[in-house]
């Protein structure tokens, strides 16, 4: 365990972790069901997991097709691109929420 004064190393930060990397992690993100959303989520998906295959994507309309909750699966590699990724998709103007 790190001392509470010391700085976590990666080291630290990967044995902390309850996520085993590397992994096959999906991201569920909702927005509203409009031309490009999907095309921005994969740009995204593509920006943190360049290996990220786009034949992973399952879309969901909500029932009354006013919403698109979107399923992509990454493959993690640290807690690091995880946080970039919800980062970078929390922000986008076109998502609502990130799972």
């Amino acid at each position: 365990m790190t001392p509470p004064d010391a700085h976590p190393t990666p080291a630290d930060a990967q044995r902390e972790s309850l996520i085993k990397y590397p992994c096959k992690f999906p991201i569920k993100v909702m927005g509203a069901n409009e031309a490009g959303f999907v095309h921005a989520i994969t740009q995204l998906a593509h920006a943190h997991d360049p290996a990220f295959d786009a034949k992973t994507i399952e879309l969901r309309p909500s029932k009354g097709e006013r919403y698109l909750g979107v399923t992509i699966t990454i493959t993690a590699t640290s807690r690091a691109q995880l946080d970039g990724l919800y980062c970078a998709l929390s922000a986008h103007p076109m998502v609502k929420v990130v799972l």
